[in-house]
């Protein structure tokens, strides 16, 4: 893939939970995203969309559950589940991010053929495969369409609503998602808001941040369920991205928008956790 031509690198965010339920929260989050344009980054921004999503179906009568983090969806659910994501929060966010005089264009997986995916089945314990309706996996992508828009100064800001070979569309987890597309851009920063500071020891605790991760230390963490539970899909999401091309990774808190522009500075000090390469730390701080 050709990269966009740019001095500062391309930043990807993936912005989503309960924090895009505030209107001033979600204008301030976007005023610092106009910020790092102006200094010469090129902005993808990748988001969920959890309690629309919730709203829409509860409005329609349907029920889901999550297997995994995933959310079991049938054919009914999947029309709901577009509509919340294309319809309202890519909408909205696409409205606000050019009343502020950006370029925003909105997408999903599907426009440009950007994400092709493969129908995701779940195995049980007793190792036998479960179908849980319309959830893909990330099977390929082609960033040839952003980067013909980031080249020209447009903001993506792109649904996790993907298409598969088959012809159907399915309904992605927004966390890998994010971390698979920013492998695929080479990104200089992705960053995952969420709704806590970062990955912390003790989650009762808030000195306990753990500022710092190598992707070759995340199997200890998981032995000492000190990754576990919503963090599972958001840390798997940074590794993914280091892994396939990004130079770093964070998770910062989404309900504190100055985080934002403080997390792409190169230094140790960050209120959030970097996800590191295993030899990167020394190199990357200088």
């Amino acid at each position: 893939m050709k990269k966009a031509n740019q001095p500062a690198g391309v930043v990807l965010i993936k912005y989503g939970g309960n924090a895009m339920l505030d209107d001033a929260m979600t204008r301030e989050l976007l005023n610092e995203v106009s910020e790092l344009t102006k200094k010469g980054h090129h902005v993808v921004l990748v988001h969920g969309g959890g309690p629309f999503i919730e709203e829409n179906l509860k409005l329609a009568g349907i029920n889901t559950e999550f297997v995994e983090g995933h959310r079991k969806t049938t054919g009914e659910a999947m029309k709901y589940i577009e509509m919340a994501l294309k319809g309202h929060v890519n909408s909205k966010l696409v409205r606000m991010l050019n009343e502020l005089g950006m370029k925003a264009v909105g997408l999903s997986g599907k426009d440009g053929r950007m994400v092709q995916v493969e129908k995701r089945y779940h195995t049980d314990q007793a190792g036998t495969k479960v179908d849980i309706g319309y959830v893909g996996n990330i099977k390929q992508i082609d960033a040839s369409l952003l980067d013909i828009l980031l080249g020209n100064d447009f903001i993506p800001v792109v649904s996790t609503i993907s298409s598969g070979e088959d012809g159907a569309d399915y309904n992605v987890n927004a966390d890998m998602f994010a971390g698979s597309l920013a492998g695929a851009l080479k990104a200089k920063h992705f960053i995952m808001l969420t709704d806590v500071d970062g990955l912390l020891k003790d989650p009762s605790e808030p000195a306990s941040l753990i500022r710092e991760i190598k992707i070759s230390e995340m199997d200890n963490l998981y032995e000492e369920e000190v990754i576990k539970g919503g963090m599972i899909p958001k840390t798997e999401a940074c590794k993914t991205a280091i892994e396939n091309g990004a130079e770093s990774a964070l998770i910062i808190n989404g309900k504190k928008p100055e985080r934002l522009m403080e997390s792409i500075k190169e230094t140790k000090n960050i209120q959030g956790t970097r996800f590191v390469k295993s030899n990167q730390s020394d190199k990357f701080y200088g």
